[in-house]
């Protein structure tokens, strides 16, 4: 019978549509197909970028030369530049301003094809390292109110190069999701003197129907209310609004997580198209206690059709706890587990 859910931090409904309950196999994953050309993006190509903003890198290896192993350059076609002031300007009902931003490229390793299920955990510790760097940098800036950190992964989850990267935006407004997350976990905190997202992980790791694995400081589940199949959001057990407070016990295990849950995916789905990205407190802007920073995997299995665009509402055609269960029975081999982890096996493996 098929059900709506809805999210309990923010006012959205899904339908579960558990008589389809696709599985794995009902879903067609195209691989992406060679793009060749010369990559940018590439070790002996930084000249094809803009000058990096930070760089991990050799101590005898100079600026903007090979040497590095992770790299932050800003985007050579950037969607907001960090030129210029607001400038809000009314037109009758309409509203404008300046694109004030701040857009930037996260080169995660010096290899083309290796994603971040694929590197070692320290590598992935280090592309995490350089979002918090580069977040704490950029919220210098007061007209900043936003740092948004994600990642698009397949030419179907939006990536334009093949080279694995990761994004940041610096923004001067609170995106409406982030705006509508602020707000349910508000309203909880004032109506039950604490936080959702932590009602959320206890009820989630008590239950175990939706966990898909987790270690000392994080979690990886799939949503009660998934808006598509095979989500998983990835919650810090600490109560931490702002994901630049995280600490280095924190990113092993946070790398570490990330890690098995793409790999899992990849186990089911031979690296299917995804979207993954990091919501946190906004900057400049005042005190977000009642929040709960977190990191969502997005796969790009389904598309939106007619009666999502039209109503807001999304079909999910299977159902959560059906995708947790195959997440968690991912196999796994001792040797595959070796390439994901160099700690201790986690339960929901």
């Amino acid at each position: 019978m098929p059900e709506w859910r809805k999210d309990p931090v923010v006012d959205r409904w899904v339908v579960i549509a558990s008589e389809r309950g696709k599985r794995p196999s009902d879903y067609k994953v195209a691989p992406d197909l060679p793009r060749g050309g010369r990559c940018p993006l590439c070790p002996g190509h930084e000249q094809d970028t803009p000058p990096e903003v930070l760089a991990f890198r050799d101590s005898g290896a100079g600026s903007n030369q090979p040497g590095w192993w992770v790299r932050v350059v800003p985007n050579k076609f950037p969607a907001v530049r960090i030129e210029g002031d607001f400038d809000c300007r009314q037109d009758g009902v309409y509203k404008q301003m300046n694109g004030l931003g701040a857009h930037e490229v996260v080169v995660e390793s010096t290899g083309h094809h290796r994603g971040l299920e694929e590197q070692p955990a320290r590598q992935v510790e280090e592309v995490i390292w350089a979002w918090r760097q580069r977040s704490l940098d950029l919220r210098r800036d007061s007209r900043f109110k936003y740092i948004q950190i994600f990642k698009n992964f397949g030419q179907v989850g939006g990536a334009s190069l093949e080279h694995p990267h990761s994004q940041i935006l610096a923004l001067p407004v609170i995106p409406a999701d982030v705006q509508g997350e602020l707000a349910g976990a508000q309203a909880c905190w004032r109506e039950h003197g604490g936080c959702v997202y932590c009602s959320i992980l206890r009820q989630e790791v008590s239950a175990g129907r939706r966990m898909v694995v987790e270690n000392e400081h994080f979690i990886s589940f799939v949503p009660f209310a998934a808006r598509f199949p095979f989500e998983m959001c990835i919650l810090p057990r600490e109560h931490q609004w702002d994901f630049g407070s995280i600490r280095e016990e924190q990113v092993a295990d946070l790398a570490q997580i990330i890690r098995h849950s793409l790999g899992k995916l990849n186990n089911i789905f031979g690296r299917p198209p995804y979207n993954l990205y990091l919501h946190t407190a906004p900057v400049n802007s005042g005190h977000y206690e009642e929040y709960h920073w977190h990191v969502e995997i997005l796969p790009r299995l389904t598309i939106l059709a007619g009666f999502e665009l039209a109503t807001g509402y999304v079909i999910n055609p299977t159902p959560p706890e059906m995708a947790a269960a195959e997440l968690r029975d991912a196999a796994v081999s001792r040797q595959e587990e070796a390439r994901y982890s160099n700690q201790e096996v986690a339960q929901y493996v």
